[in-house]
């Protein structure tokens, strides 16, 4: 269920508040808000859409139990960002080793067919179509190979466009930290994608 259109959009800081005075289904509306950034932030992290949906309820669950202690140092969206990079970090971790899934295989998991689009009369774009898919396949295939911090940074920048300092906060690193990690990250990409780049 999405807010009403015509109503105004009741800010995070408000619904916090009134979960925080025992009003779950403010906590409800938080969740409508972001379960889809976090499930998607969490899917790019582990690789895995079962492991990302039952992290995300973890995330929210988590998020849930400590809203008390929440006290708006940080915008809601870090605090839960937060929160959902730290629990594909740790599943990461225990699970050894993560498995993932191809931008394909993302796709058909949850449903979406694949996007190449030909224009009517204009058959030279196929090809064209089909090297962009193949170059953002290889694209999250390297990016698969990066180390669990690095590829929560690039993650959070390249993919969900925080910007540093918000980045910083949700990995509770130093910006310095952030930047250095995003320029060694990308170095690496580039390095593994120059043989089809």
């Amino acid at each position: 269920m999405s807010e009403v259109p015509d109503q105004p959009r009741i800010s995070d800081e408000s619904l916090v508040l009134t979960c925080q005075g025992g009003d779950a289904p403010a906590f409800g509306r938080l969740v409508e808000r972001y379960q889809d950034r976090i499930y998607n932030l969490i899917l790019r992290m582990v690789g895995n859409s079962e492991d990302a949906r039952e992290l995300t309820q973890d995330a929210f669950l988590h998020a849930l139990q400590a809203i008390g202690r929440f006290k708006g140092s940080s915008s809601f969206y870090t605090w839960i960002f937060r929160i959902a990079v730290n629990a594909a970090l740790s599943h990461r971790r225990r699970s050894g080793r993560a498995t993932f899934m191809s931008l394909q295989e993302l796709k058909e998991s949850a449903g979406i067919e694949p996007d190449i689009r030909v224009p009517a009369g204009n058959a030279e774009t196929v090809p064209a179509a089909a090297g962009k898919q193949e170059l953002r396949r290889m694209v999250t295939d390297a990016l698969e190979t990066l180390a669990s911090d690095a590829r929560a940074v690039v993650v959070l920048k390249d993919i969900e466009g925080c910007g540093y300092e918000q980045i910083g906060e949700i990995l509770d690193i130093p910006v310095g930290t952030v930047k250095s990690r995003l320029h060694r990250a990308r170095l690496e990409l580039k390095d593994r994608l120059a043989k089809y780049v």
